[in-house]
């Protein structure tokens, strides 16, 4: 559990996951011949072999007047993954949560920043043989136009068996407000179109007091990919476009005291963008 300020703001880290290695099938890239010359990205981000360190974890904000949980990532009893490593996971997440000061009861507000998979499993738990809301007393913001990318005609069985059991179910409960891609949900926060990783993949700006954070979402999955702005995920849905967020999003942040938080960065995961000659690197 991490914690930082923002003004009168508080974010809060909750990690469900972290692993060393074994992201190649996210960023085929990032060898590690690639990654050991980049020496900033060690020890928070990559071993000294030149494998990458990833987290999967929630962001708890919480102001003056909202307690807004940002992505809920894989979730527990969860089944048909297309990882093995994501089925059936029984993680402490929600004891963790508690002990960071957060019962599940005391949420108002679950934002998906987009509707993957490890963004969406602890929108609901396995109760009494059916999924209901892990956060019954929230309201559940989704994106517009990503509910309805989603949605819409595809033939993925692993789509339909996430939508099946961490969206349909809060929607069920008449919980879910669709929302567009520059929502404002209270003074501090609001929404960030960064499209590329899927059509409508926002993330999520934090101001207070004259001080500011960007919660990334998956416009970058890793912090190698702001030295390497042109390496996208294979999860992107365009590449191009991915690539075109990132450029537009690194010029717009870099040298301007923004804390950014990523959200799959392990280790310290926050980092203010600054330039590195012609390229761009995040000081910790």
């Amino acid at each position: 559990m991490m914690r930082w300020k923002i003004g009168a703001v508080t974010i809060t880290k909750v990690v469900e996951l972290e692993a060393t290695g074994g992201s190649r099938f996210l960023l085929p890239q990032a060898t590690p011949e690639a990654i050991r010359p980049i020496a900033w990205l060690r020890p928070h981000f990559a071993d000294e072999s030149g494998r990458l360190r990833m987290s999967i974890h929630a962001f708890v904000i919480e102001t003056p007047t909202r307690r807004i949980v940002v992505d809920t990532c894989l979730g527990n009893d969860k089944q048909g993954r297309r990882i093995p490593g994501w089925n059936d996971l029984h993680t402490p997440f929600l004891a963790d949560l508690a002990a960071a000061g957060y019962r599940r009861e005391s949420i108002d507000t679950v934002l998906c920043t987009h509707l993957h998979v490890d963004h969406v499993g602890w929108n609901t738990m396995w109760q009494d043989g059916a999924w209901v809301p892990t956060f019954p007393r929230a309201r559940y913001l989704m994106g517009r136009i990503e509910h309805a990318h989603w949605t819409g005609p595809h033939d993925r069985d692993d789509v339909r068996t996430v939508l099946a059991d961490s969206v349909q179910p809060v929607f069920d409960a008449g919980l879910v407000d669709l929302v567009e891609t520059d929502h404002v949900l209270c003074e501090e926060v609001s929404l960030v179109a960064s499209f590329g990783h899927t059509p409508g993949h926002v993330s999520v700006r934090i101001v207070s007091h004259g001080e500011e954070a960007l919660i990334t979402g998956d416009f970058l999955h890793h912090p190698c990919q702001i030295a390497h702005p042109e390496w996208s995920s294979t999860a992107d849905s365009d590449a191009d476009q991915a690539h075109a967020t990132r450029r537009r999003m690194y010029a717009a942040l870099a040298d301007r005291p923004v804390l950014v938080l990523g959200t799959h960065f392990a280790g310290v995961t926050a980092g203010r963008i600054v330039r590195d000659g012609t390229d761009y690197r995040l000081a910790v």
